[in-house]
């Protein structure tokens, strides 16, 4: 009976040997075994490289007190999947889903003798994995303390991270081994904006992007993120092993639960070439599919805003400052301009009452979304924007009050509907009432899924600022756009150290492996003392690099984010942003390495346009561009939009050219990237 039962073990691609279980798919191998101690142990390797050793799982629960970690198997399931599905918008427009599952079915050693499930996916580009809690007599209603997930690396690989906070994750990205986290960690939050910092040295957030001495990249992070805390990681220095620190609520546990329940999936991406790290789709293949059936509402969009003149001191939030910016007026010309270049929407903010009081000690009530300032008659506005096809875009600001935001969610929607408006962006600065949960604690993750749920059923469009990191939800939620969750253009005007050129370069690797940033990129005007004299900051980078940012940085919901008056100083670079769709039918990862460039190609969706973006850090590089991606026989007019001779991202930041030339599958192009700087190419198709 044994032996049948390995033999059907090894047909599903498991072998089982010296109480090991080893399964291949691909490149990727897991091997997973019970310890001497009855500890379930599991490792990868990544073509015949150990890249995660023997590493442990469990849980530490704090009702009932016990620790969940010494198993015995009970039984093993695995079956092999190849299904492909559509995206309502994307990069591409069919996502391969190939995969092979295996099961492992445990009950704890304990007198409790609770049952636990621990699923692995394998995919050819790595590896996911997630605790299934099955409806049981021993388990209903449990609390988690943390969770005891390990990833054994064992080798001191170079690492992009950012410091551990439960708050926020709009830090710059440090390169250092993992040996240097500890000694960064303090000096980087010093000097940059911590809120929270989690109990311990040494825990950075995830996404975590590493390289290896011997070139494998690696990814970890999480997806399907529901009902359930941020996960971050603690490093042992004395194995480099990555301990999952689930963020805590206000009381210091982590998650309240009850059977059945699934954890999210812990993510391992790996590869020996950097573009396919950009290519993986495997965060969304493990996400659940819409659950939104009529889609056709859903529009990627295009838009403008004021909200860059509060950034650099032309307008206020409050009505009660002076230089109100959302007054009538002001957001008239901006639909007027929206509507001259063909923009889809103009976002808004500062419409409404409150904010003189929004970020002081009582502010539960300080917002209600529905009644403007006198100075900004939305119905007409709203009127307007409709007859020059324009749309507004509504902005929710919290300030932290979130079950003020919750209780008046329908009201807020309902009259979101009333004035034509379809899309809103919400932002919660500031500490959560109740209780100062956390940003990344569980209460927060289910709000913000409850707000992605709720618009959807009022068939709007979300953009959340300040919110946990995207963890591809927005495969189930399609309605869900884009996040902050990082370091964006707002940055630029920081008191300290702003965006550095290496940080564009860095977030494709790490934050946006989770989904769609918005990052508001299209800055033409560098020094940002327009409208205060005494301002020092400045926008690093080169224009052309702006340029090419809306093909590297993915996003749905694309912002053109500088003033009017600086985009008609350069209507003949405008027009780049005027041209680049956002969404797409295909994308081609041409050249890219984390923290010195990258350089993408992007088919515009259901057409044979293609966009190139080409960006590097701090350093200057050439490339010779093959265009080997267009189809054979047809002809294309590319006009390039690059650094000038003299373009630097410090001396000479709005040197630009642009040049046309008929292109096609043979062209080999030479550019070089100024320091800070890019390329961004339109190819139409030539008819």
């Amino acid at each position: 009976m044994r032996n049948l039962f390995v033999c059907l073990l090894s047909l599903l691609g498991l072998v089982l040997y010296s109480q090991t279980t080893v399964s291949t798919f691909g490149p990727i191998q897991l091997s997973a075994q019970l310890s001497s101690n009855q500890q379930f142990q599991y490792s990868v390797r990544y073509k015949n490289k150990t890249i995660v050793f023997p590493s442990s799982i469990g849980f530490q629960l704090y009702k009932p007190a016990l620790r969940l970690n010494r198993f015995r198997i009970t039984g093993i399931d695995s079956a092999v999947s190849n299904s492909s599905w559509k995206p309502v918008w994307g990069e591409q427009d069919e996502i391969n889903d190939h995969h092979k599952e295996i099961r492992f079915h445990l009950v704890s050693t304990d007198a409790s003798a609770i049952r636990l499930d621990l699923i692995f996916r394998l995919f050819e580009d790595g590896i996911g994995f997630r605790y299934a809690f099955p409806d049981q007599p021993a388990l209903k209603h449990f609390i988690v303390q943390q969770e005891l997930t390990a990833i054994k690396l064992r080798k001191d690989h170079t690492a992009f991270w950012i410091p551990g906070d439960f708050d926020t994750n709009e830090f710059l990205y440090n390169k250092t081994a993992l040996s240097k986290v500890d000694a960064f960690a303090a000096a980087a939050k010093e000097k940059d904006i911590a809120v929270t910092a989690p109990a311990g040295k040494q825990v950075v957030q995830t996404p975590l992007m590493l390289k290896s001495a011997d070139g494998i990249y690696i990814n970890i992070h999480e997806a399907a993120l529901l009902n359930y805390p941020v996960m971050q990681l603690q490093i042992n220095q004395q194995d480099f092993s990555l301990h999952t620190v689930l963020v805590p609520d206000a009381v210091g546990h982590a998650a309240y639960l009850q059977t059945p329940f699934q954890t999210p999936w812990r993510t391992i991406t790996v590869s020996d070439d950097a573009r396919n790290m950009l290519a993986s789709k495997m965060i969304l293949n493990l996400n659940e599919p819409s659950v939104i059936k009529e889609t056709d509402w859903i529009k990627p969009q295009k838009f403008i805003g004021m909200w860059w003149e509060m950034h650099v001191g032309k307008a206020n939030w409050p009505m009660r400052a002076g230089k109100h910016g959302a007054n009538t007026e002001n957001v008239k010309r901006y639909i007027d301009f929206a509507a001259t270049h063909q923009f889809n929407a103009v976002l808004v903010e500062g419409w409404n009452e409150g904010w003189e009081d929004w970020f002081g000690n009582w502010k539960e009530n300080v917002f209600d979304f529905v009644t403007p300032y006198p100075d900004y008659n939305i119905k007409w506005l709203s009127d307007y924007a409709k007859e020059k096809n324009v749309r507004l875009i509504m902005h929710h600001e919290t300030s932290g009050a979130v079950t003020n935001y919750e209780r008046r969610l329908d009201t807020a929607y309902r009259f979101m509907k009333q004035h034509n408006i379809n899309t809103v962006k919400t932002g919660y600065v500031g500490k959560i009432i109740p209780r100062g949960e956390h940003h990344d604690g569980q209460w927060m993750i289910n709000h913000y899924n409850r707000v992605a749920a709720t618009t959807a059923q009022y068939q709007l469009m979300l953009a959340a600022h300040e919110s946990a990191r995207p963890t591809g939800l927005h495969r189930t939620y399609p309605n869900w756009l884009a996040n902050e969750a990082a370091r964006g253009t707002e940055f630029n005007n920081a008191p300290t150290q702003g965006i550095p050129p290496e940080h564009q370069t860095i977030l494709p690797f790490t934050r946006l492996m989770g989904g769609p940033m918005d990052y508001t990129p299209g800055l033409f005007h560098f020094n940002l003392n327009q409208f205060e004299p005494d301002r020092k900051q400045r926008v690093l980078s080169t224009l052309a690099k702006q340029l090419a940012l809306y093909i590297t940085i993915y996003s749905p919901l694309q912002m053109a984010a500088d003033l009017p008056e600086n985009y008609e100083k350069h209507l003949d670079a405008f027009q780049f942003i005027k041209d680049v769709p956002v969404d797409w039918s295909e994308t081609k990862i041409l050249e890219a390495e984390p923290g010195d460039y990258i350089i993408i190609a992007r088919r515009e969706k259901g057409k044979n346009n293609w966009f190139l973006g080409a960006i590097t850090d701090e350093k200057a590089r050439s490339f010779e561009l093959t265009f080997n991606f267009l189809p054979a026989g047809k002809k294309y007019m590319a006009t390039i939009y690059k650094d000038g001779q003299d373009a630097d991202y410090e001396k000479n930041p709005a040197s630009y050219t642009i040049e046309k030339r008929e292109v096609s599958a043979s062209t080999v192009l030479p550019i070089t990237m100024a320091r800070g700087g890019g390329c961004a190419i339109s190819i139409m198709e030539v008819k």
